[in-house]
């Protein structure tokens, strides 16, 4: 995949944050940023392309990932599409059911509109997970009543360690108990294979900059029948439920960009396990004490790192001096230092928590760069 880099030399090193450009979807979005800059929800000729192009878009999203194009609703990013899932519903269901449940580890685009759901009534309760960051099937099981279930939450990956869900098993538990289930799956669309069909999942998110989209665009893929109340109100727009002009160029630029991930999705998921083995080979033939965080079964090139008696913060001012860009606890909540609810959760112990750092590898890295991490964290770690 070609991307559009930055001007100053880096080794980039934390595509769960975000990712570069892909030229595809320059190239796709270009027109509608010039020519063919129409309002699609226009009557006249000239929407007529703009109207395709979202048209089409819509089309190749829902291929992505096995749903029908009516199924997808666009939005301004993942943390909308999270917003809209659990508050659409609860606002369409308050009178009936009240009870939304949810995992402690997820994005805080989750934790902070169960916390406003609180305060306007609804009940929320939050699982616990194991120490890979996994929430047992049991455990949800245990929290599930007939009479007041109504949402369950549960990330599809951990955008911290990488911990892919079993949300086919919580899904399935869910309906079980008349409930529907909605995962974000901002960090695994476009890098794992799903299916939402198979999955058997009611709702989930999507951001397009996770897969070398543009920024300020995402969907949310809500099951066919599901009735929520829209977020935005206004004119008519995404089947009336999402008001706002389209954004044409950025929703062509994230179906292309997705479309060009699904092409290479096997290969890639190879080449960046290959990266992130290398990285975890060069750090264990040293003498730096760490661990590494998450499960076995996580985004491919996701790694979750805690040395020993070291400060995350300060590594990652000392790789940055050194060109190098990865990130420590939640990149959403770079500005605060207090420890990251999701290593708090997975009971990393202290002489290692605060000494955690996340690394994450895109297909624009190479093994002469995850090398050179490598040896920087020895040198740093050393010191």
């Amino acid at each position: 995949m070609q991307t559009v880099f930055m001007k100053k030399p880096i080794i980039y090193a934390d595509h769960a944050a975000t990712t570069a450009l892909s030229f595809r979807a320059l190239e796709a979005m270009k027109p509608f940023l010039t020519e063919d800059y129409t309002n699609p929800s226009t009557l006249y000729h000239a929407a007529r392309a703009s109207r395709k192009a979202v048209a089409s878009a819509r089309e190749q999203i829902a291929d992505s990932i096995g749903a029908l194009p009516e199924e997808i609703r666009f939005t301004s990013c993942g943390t909308e599409a999270d917003n809209w899932a659990l508050k659409g519903i609860a606002f369409q269901h308050f009178n009936q059911r009240k009870r939304i449940i949810t995992s402690a580890i997820e994005h805080h685009a989750i934790l902070r509109s169960c916390d406003f759901l609180r305060r306007v009534g609804c009940e929320i309760l939050y699982l616990p997970v194991d120490s890979r960051g996994i929430v047992a099937p049991d455990a949800l099981e245990s929290a599930m009543t007939k009479e007041s279930a109504l949402l369950v939450s549960v990330m599809m990956a951990n955008n911290e360690i990488g911990t892919i869900e079993p949300v086919s098993q919580l899904a399935d538990i869910a309906h079980h108990y008349g409930a529907l289930f909605h995962t974000d799956a901002v960090q695994a669309v476009g890098h794992i294979p799903l299916n939402v069909r198979e999955l058997g999942i009611d709702m989930l998110s999507a951001s397009a900059h996770k897969f070398n989209g543009p920024k300020g665009v995402g969907f949310l893929y809500v099951r066919k029948g599901i009735a929520m109340e829209p977020l935005l109100h206004g004119g008519g727009q995404e089947m009336g439920l999402r008001a706002g002009t389209e954004n044409v160029a950025g929703i062509v630029g994230m179906a292309a960009a997705l479309s060009e991930h699904m092409e290479t999705l096997d290969k890639d998921r190879q080449q960046l396990e290959l990266l992130r083995a290398l990285l975890l080979s060069r750090l264990k033939d040293s003498a730096i004490r760490f661990r590494v965080n998450g499960s076995e079964n996580h985004i491919p090139g996701s790694l979750s790192l805690s040395f020993h008696h070291a400060e995350g913060e300060m590594i990652l001012h000392r790789l940055d001096l050194m060109g190098i860009a990865i990130a420590t606890g939640s990149a959403c909540n770079s500005k605060e230092t207090v420890l990251s609810h999701v290593i708090q959760a997975i009971d990393v112990p202290e002489s290692y928590a605060q000494g955690t750092i996340r690394i994450s590898l895109g297909m624009d890295n190479n093994e002469e760069q995850v090398t050179e991490i490598a040896s920087a964290l020895i040198q740093v770690l050393s010191e």
